[in-house]
């Protein structure tokens, strides 16, 4: 135990969070027994080491984080080790990658029901169905969604502002006021590009080549996060690879599931099924028409953010795509995004119609009252015509 607790001292003290995410002020933290999902890259540990120093001074015991990539956990699982914890007066028991272990939920139901005084905060993939997969949880977990940098994380970083995050009702109401409280301290078009090619990710702090960086992330959310969480044999990788890259060079359409099937040698259930485990893992996102849902075919399948566009294949990158994509990765976090009609409008929350366009162009275009026009190549917006970095700060 005090070989963790060495470690736990060490890299709380060793953790360094340059931007407050805004998640830490969403969780009720009273609650027991708290999951923490994510993709891969967007900061999970960080965030938990986060938590630990902001509440526990680095050296008390009641608090402890834990990774179970230590092969201590082979031999003992997470139960055994919680209730150590707990007869040494443990409070907070911080476990990151908790699905690397073995029945895992069964565990911390054990814990949950065995320790009434110990709170459980753990990471998982955004693969995990916290619910749905493990019933022995429901009712008793608490699961959050912690997302890549947002345009106004990524803002406050670059700048050392403290811009706070928006509603849309807010920005639909007001934004033309907001602009003018923001861009007095800041020129956010000065750092979008940036943003939408290499922000997303905290990870682009580091020192390091970011697309090479983020190649092996998604690597390792195909090898590990679903061959592993979906229990697919390793043998089916290379279709699973072989049918993401393809959905990312065509960008974002209608797949053509016949094609793929065929490309990838398997059969179209098949196809759904992995464009389905790619969507859980945040590589792509599906999108369908007001009204439907998976198991039908998307109308559109896109990357999950354009950072992703710009690692797998660069030379094919269209503006208009990746504004799409940063549109529809910016609204989804609390609202239902949908296709609507023309190919560049979506449908937010069943009545919204947005249309994401250059401001260059759209001066040229006839406005219509029922649309709202997310306009790119801009700071400033007026009426319906909203400019599109402002969508970054819904979170």
């Amino acid at each position: 135990m005090e070989a963790f607790f060495r470690t736990h001292t060490y890299l709380v003290e060793h953790t360094h969070a340059p931007v407050r995410r805004g998640l830490m002020d969403e969780i009720d933290w009273n609650d027991r027994l708290i999951g923490i999902k994510g993709t891969r890259g967007v900061g999970k540990t960080t965030f938990l080491l986060q938590y630990a120093k902001e509440n526990f001074d680095t050296r008390d015991k009641q608090c402890l984080y834990v990774n179970m990539n230590n092969f201590y956990f082979q031999e003992k699982g997470i139960d055994e080790f919680a209730g150590e914890f707990y007869r040494h007066g443990g409070k907070v028991l911080l476990v990151d990658q908790v699905f690397k272990q073995q029945n895992w939920s069964k565990g911390l139901r054990k814990c949950y029901d065995s320790y009434p005084d110990l709170k459980i905060i753990f990471t998982g993939s955004s693969v995990m169905r916290l619910k749905e997969e493990n019933p022995e949880l429901n009712g008793i977990v608490k699961s959050y969604n912690l997302r890549g940098f947002s345009f106004r994380e990524f803002l406050n970083l670059m700048t050392g502002n403290n811009f706070r995050p928006y509603t849309l009702d807010e920005i639909l109401a007001d934004h033309e006021h907001i602009i003018k409280q923001i861009l007095p301290k800041a020129r956010p078009q000065e750092y979008f590009q940036d943003y939408v090619h290499h922000g997303f990710y905290p990870f682009f702090q580091e020192r390091r080549n970011y697309s090479e960086n983020l190649l092996k992330t998604m690597n390792m959310m195909t090898e590990v996060d679903i061959l592993l969480i979906k229990q697919i044999e390793l043998k089916y990788l290379t279709r699973i690879k072989r049918l993401f890259y393809d959905l990312a060079v065509d960008g974002p359409k209608a797949p053509n599931i016949s094609k793929l099937a065929n490309d990838i040698d398997t059969s179209r259930a098949t196809v759904m099924n992995y464009i389905k485990y790619l969507a859980d893992a945040r590589l792509i996102n599906m999108i369908y028409p007001y009204g439907q849902s998976f198991p039908k075919k998307p109308s559109k399948v896109m990357l999950h953010n354009s950072n992703l566009m710009y690692a797998i294949y660069p030379s094919r990158v269209e503006q208009q795509d990746v504004m799409e994509t940063f549109f529809v990765n910016s609204i989804w976090k609390d609202h239902k995004v949908n296709q609507a009609g023309h190919d560049s409008t979506y449908l937010v929350d069943g009545h919204l119609k947005f249309r994401i366009c250059d401001a260059s162009q759209s001066s040229r275009m006839r406005l219509s009252p029922d649309t709202l026009y997310a306009r790119y190549n801009t700071e400033v917006g007026k009426g319906n015509q909203i400019p599109l970095w402002l969508l970054g700060f819904l979170y």
